[in-house]
């Protein structure tokens, strides 16, 4: 054996070393899903489940208009609670709205306050449409309703962890951990943390991307305020563990090595 084979030996050796043992299957989503179509049926269920309630200290932007351009205008020149918010590029953000307050409440004009906590978008507009219609104060009045400060956090073994903004008011887990970056070969795709907040309590649910299931769960689309946690999988930190505390005594038996293939080749 040459100098030049032992020093390809120990190259070798060196990178099997180091690579860390990463199931494939742990590392794909849905590994049990097969070709499928899922009825119109099961669809329209499953919209019915993604409603999105008001919450306290959401931010929406309300716009009240009707054919007397004149008359509606004062419903809409208080919209100024200024949100900023940053993009998943890392762009800031200003949008204004009414702020639903620790009542559930928010402030508008001529209508002074109007419940919005645990209301739906639609609901929140029947309402409001029902009062200006009740004391005569537009005809066929167009309530439009969008919330600003729809934001999903994206934490842990993601390629970038991000705060992202949803302009259009929907966005599933799958595009939001694609936008901070994707999960990591290092991450738990089985064991996806997902935190809500709903009617004031948080709830705590734990995710399986590996599973076809996933694709009409109620947790699909996510919410705002929605924090998703991708946890390290046990390679990763098995192998952080390993090399803090192994990396010495490695470096040192790799001495010891080099000098013996120099004594064994070099005699």
């Amino acid at each position: 054996m040459t100098m030049k084979k032992a020093n390809l030996f120990l190259y070798m050796f060196l990178q099997i070393t180091m690579i860390s043992c990463v199931s494939t299957k742990s590392t794909t989503y849905f590994n049990n899903a097969s070709d499928t179509s899922i009825a119109y049926n099961t669809l329209k269920s499953f919209k019915i489940q993604q409603v999105t309630r008001i919450q306290k200290n959401d931010i929406l932007n309300i716009s009240i208009t009707s054919l007397n351009q004149d008359a509606s205008a004062i419903f809409n020149t208080t919209n100024n609670f200024v949100f900023t918010s940053s993009t998943s590029s890392g762009l800031n953000t200003q949008s204004s709205g009414y702020l639903v307050n620790e009542h559930g409440m928010i402030n508008l004009p001529l209508l002074g306050n109007v419940k919005a906590f645990g209301l739906t978008k639609s609901e929140l507009i029947d309402t409001i449409t029902h009062i200006i219609k009740d004391r005569h104060l537009l005809m066929d009045p167009i309530v439009n309703i969008r919330h600003v400060n729809y934001e999903v956090t994206v934490i842990g073994e993601v390629g970038k962890p991000s705060v992202i903004s949803v302009p259009n008011e929907s966005i599933s887990m799958l595009k939001a951990i694609g936008l901070a970056g994707d999960i990591t070969i290092y991450g738990r795709k089985d064991h996806v943390l997902l935190i809500r907040e709903a009617e004031g309590e948080k709830q705590v649910k734990y995710i399986n991307l590996n599973s076809k299931d996933f694709l009409l769960s109620p947790y699909y689309y996510l919410q705002p305020n929605d924090v998703i946690y991708v946890e390290s999988n046990k390679n990763k930190v098995a192998s952080v563990g390993r090399g803090t505390r192994l990396l010495p005594v490695f470096l040192s038996g790799l001495s010891v090595v080099i000098l013996l293939v120099d004594r064994v080749f070099y005699q």
